[in-house]
C-alpha cells in the first residue's frame, strides 16, 4: 500500500486538508504502508517555498512523518512537481503521439465566451472542441507561425466511466458532460488533472485519498491512465468539512488553519484527535455518543490500528470548535506540566507577563499548572489563570468599590489584620501551613466558611475568586522563593502581600 498527501503550496494548511493528510497516515501506519509527501507547486504565481515548509512544519507539529518526500527522499522522487516538468513535457508527446492529445490555440476570452453562452443556454460549460478538428499539419503550421498553444486530451465519445469509490460506492460519469481537458498549458505547465495522474502512477500509489470536491476530476483521471498504460488506484473521495452554516468551512468562520489552532493553544494530538471523528468513527465505538463519552478520545497510535476506509461516513461533517475545546481539555488534564509549562511561556510574554524561564522556572510553572490544566480549554488561557500568582497590587484591589465595601465590615478587617500579623513570623506556606494558619485565623476572629476565606483570597490575590487557596498561596510563596536569575519576573509572597494589603487598608480607612 502506497498512499500520499499532496497539497500545493500556496498559503497556509487548512484543517480539511490536514485531516486528508490524517486519513492517508492513518491507513499507511495501519496497514505496514508507505505515505509520501508531493508538493505540487506548478503554479508559479502562488507557491512559494515559505509556505511549503509552513505545510512541512504543521504535518510535524501534527506528528505526521512521512517515508518519501522532499526532506526524506525516496526513490520515486523528485517530490516536487516543479522538478518533474521533464516527466509532463514527456508524456503529453506521447499523447499527442498517439493521437490522445492535441494543441489548442483558443484564447482564454474566446473560451469564456463559449462558457457563458453554454450556461445561458442550459448546457454543460464544456469545452466545444474547436481545434479538436485540426489537423497536425494545421497545428504545426500555427505553432511555426509563433503561436503558443496548450495541449488538450481526446475525450473519447459516448462512453461511460465508471469507478467504485472506498466511501461512496459505484460513481458513473459519461462522457458528453466531460469535455477534452487541457493537460499542459500555453506556459508550457501541466495541468492538475494531468500532473496528478502521471505522479500518482510513476510514485505507484495504491490509494488515492482526498476531498470529494475533486470527484468530478476523477473521471478524466481514469481516461488518462487508461490512454497512458497506467494501471489505476483506488479512489476515496471524503465529504469536506463544514461551517456551522453547513458551508465548506471558511475564514467567515473563524480560524480554518492548523496553524491558527496551534497559535491558540490547542495541542496537536486534540487537534487529530478531533479531525479524525470528522466523518470517521472508530471501530468499536458507538457513533453518536455523548461528548463526555471517553471512547470518542483516541490516541494516535490507536487510531492507526483502528482506521479503515470502510468506517469513513460519506456526509459532510461539522467543524464544532466547543468540541475541539472539550478534546483538548481532556489532554491538557494528562499532559506532562513541564510540557505545558514550556508550551505556555510565549502566552505568558504575549500578556505582559515577561519570562525567560531556565529549568527552575519551568520547574516552578509546571508546579503552578494544576491550577489551569484542569479549568482552562487552551493554552493561550493560561496565563490569565495564572496572572494572580505575577501580578499583585493591593491599592488596585481596594480601588474596587466592591472591595471596599467588603472591608467596610469588621469582621472582614479582622481576619486581614490577622493574617498580615500570622504570616509576619510563619514560614512561607504549603498547604498544610496554610490550613494551619486558617485555624488559627478563625480561632482568633471567630469567623469561618466565607466570612473568613473570601477576605483572605482578596488580600493574597487581588482577586474576588480563583484557583482553591490550598493550591494558589503555595505556588505563590514558592515563586517568591525562585532566585532572580530564574527567568521569571519577580513574584511577592503572601507575607508581603498580606502586609501591602493590610496598608493600604489603613490608608483607604483613614
Amino acid at each position: 500500500m502506497r498512499v500520499r498527501f499532496a497539497p500545493s503550496p500556496s498559503g497556509q494548511l487548512h484543517v480539511g486538508n490536514a485531516r486528508t493528510a490524517l486519513f492517508n497516515w492513518l491507513l499507511a501506519r495501519g496497514r505496514g504502508g508507505t505515505f509520501i509527501l508531493r508538493i505540487e507547486d506548478t503554479d508559479a504565481e502562488r507557491s512559494t517555498r515559505d509556505s511549503e515548509a509552513a505545510i512541512v512544519r504543521d504535518l510535524r507539529w501534527l506528528g505526521l512523518d512521512w517515508d518519501e518526500g522532499p526532506d526524506a527522499g525516496g526513490s520515486h522522487g523528485p517530490y516536487r512537481q516543479s522538478e518533474r516538468l521533464h516527466l509532463y513535457e514527456s508524456y503529453a508527446q506521447e499523447l499527442l503521439n498517439a493521437d490522445a492529445a492535441y494543441y489548442c490555440f483558443c484564447s482564454t476570452a474566446q473560451l469564456e465566451v463559449e462558457r457563458q453562452e453554454a450556461l445561458a443556454a442550459g448546457r454543460p460549460a464544456r469545452y466545444a472542441g474547436t481545434c479538436r478538428r485540426l489537423s497536425r499539419d494545421q497545428a504545426q503550421a500555427r505553432i511555426a507561425a509563433g503561436e503558443r498553444p496548450a495541449v488538450r486530451f481526446r475525450v473519447p465519445e459516448n462512453r461511460d466511466v465508471v469507478f467504485t469509490d472506498a466511501v461512496r460506492g459505484e460513481v458513473r460519469f459519461h462522457t458528453d458532460v466531460i469535455g477534452d481537458p487541457v493537460i499542459v498549458r500555453a506556459d508550457g505547465h501541466p495541468a492538475y488533472n494531468f500532473a496528478v495522474v502521471v505522479d500518482d502512477a510513476l510514485m505507484e500509489v495504491t490509494h488515492v485519498i482526498r476531498g470529494e470536491d475533486h470527484i468530478s476530476n476523477t473521471p478524466r483521471q481514469i481516461l488518462l491512465y487508461e490512454a497512458l498504460g497506467f494501471s489505476l488506484p483506488a479512489f476515496a473521495h471524503l465529504a469536506l468539512v463544514m461551517g456551522p452554516d453547513h458551508s465548506p468551512l471558511s475564514k467567515r468562520h473563524g480560524a480554518t488553519s492548523v496553524a491558527e489552532f496551534r497559535s491558540k493553544g490547542y495541542l496537536p494530538e486534540a487537534l487529530v484527535n478531533y479531525l479524525a471523528l470528522i466523518g470517521w468513527s472508530p471501530r468499536g465505538s458507538t457513533h453518536g455518543r455523548s461528548a463526555g463519552d471517553d471512547a470518542e478520545l483516541v490516541p494516535i497510535d490507536e487510531m492507526a490500528k483502528r482506521f479503515a476506509l470502510e468506517d469513513v461516513g460519506h456526509s459532510a461533517g461539522v467543524f464544532d470548535e466547543e468540541k475541539l475545546a472539550w478534546v483538548n481539555r481532556h489532554y491538557l488534564k494528562i499532559a506532562d506540566p513541564i510540557r505545558l509549562a514550556e508550551l505556555s511561556v510565549p502566552y505568558f510574554n504575549e500578556a505582559g507577563i515577561r519570562m525567560a524561564p531556565d529549568a527552575r522556572g519551568l520547574e516552578f510553572l509546571a508546579s503552578a499548572m494544576t491550577m489551569a490544566s484542569a479549568s482552562v480549554d487552551r493554552l493561550n488561557q493560561v496565563p490569565a489563570r495564572l496572572a494572580l500568582v505575577f501580578d499583585y497590587d493591593a491599592a488596585a484591589t481596594l480601588g474596587d468599590p466592591h472591595v471596599r465595601d467588603e472591608m467596610q465590615n469588621d469582621g472582614a478587617r479582622a481576619v486581614v489584620r490577622a493574617l498580615a500579623e500570622e504570616l509576619a513570623s510563619a514560614p512561607r506556606l504549603d498547604r498544610d501551613r496554610f490550613r494551619a494558619v486558617a485555624n488559627q485565623l478563625k480561632t482568633r476572629t471567630g469567623q469561618k466558611g466565607k466570612a473568613l476565606f473570601h477576605p483572605i483570597r482578596l488580600a493574597l490575590t487581588g482577586r474576588a475568586e480563583g484557583p482553591e487557596l490550598d493550591l494558589a498561596l503555595p505556588a505563590i510563596d514558592r515563586g517568591a522563593e525562585l532566585p532572580a536569575d530564574a527567568g521569571m519576573p519577580k513574584i511577592l509572597g503572601n507575607r508581603e502581600r498580606a502586609a501591602a494589603f493590610v496598608a493600604a487598608l489603613d490608608r483607604v480607612v483613614d
